[in-house]
């Protein structure tokens, strides 16, 4: 069996097998033989990818939103593409979203928008005049029967 100092060092070597040793010891219950400074910075970690991964989905919603609603010179050549894309990241993050990711998003909604925002107006060469703050409901931005 692998001591605490070991599993640190493993982890230092090779993070995978890290994994797998202490998934045994969570299944065999020896709560002790953790390397618990490493197990939370993986779980913070881990938190962190899920919240950046449905804010980037959302993003990508929202970036295609704005084009297909206000970029009116270029929505004959692209609408189609643009609401295809909208149906493929509301898809993917139907399919991650729990209840606290949805909190998240709600509370992070703003800023999510002004991201989306910075990137329509360089997609567009400032061109379009887009509202400066979200003019769409994270309910209206997850439903796909919606715009």
């Amino acid at each position: 069996m692998l001591t605490i100092t070991d599993l640190k060092q493993l982890y230092e070597i090779d993070d995978s097998q890290w994994l797998e040793e202490t998934v045994k010891i969570l299944k065999n219950r020896q709560f002790n033989d953790l390397d618990l400074d490493n197990l939370i910075e993986e779980l913070e970690d881990l938190g962190r990818e899920k919240k950046n991964a449905v804010a980037g989905l959302l993003e990508q919603v929202i970036r295609h939103l704005l084009l297909l609603q206000y970029w009116t010179e270029e929505q004959n050549y692209n609408s189609i593409h643009w609401q295809g894309e909208i149906y493929t990241f509301r898809v993917q993050l139907r399919r991650k979203l729990t209840t606290n990711l949805r909190n998240y998003l709600e509370a992070e909604l703003n800023n999510i928008y002004q991201d989306a925002l910075g990137f329509v107006k360089i997609k567009t060469q400032n061109k379009v005049q887009f509202p400066s703050g979200c003019p769409d409901t994270l309910e209206q931005l997850l439903d796909p029967e919606w715009c």
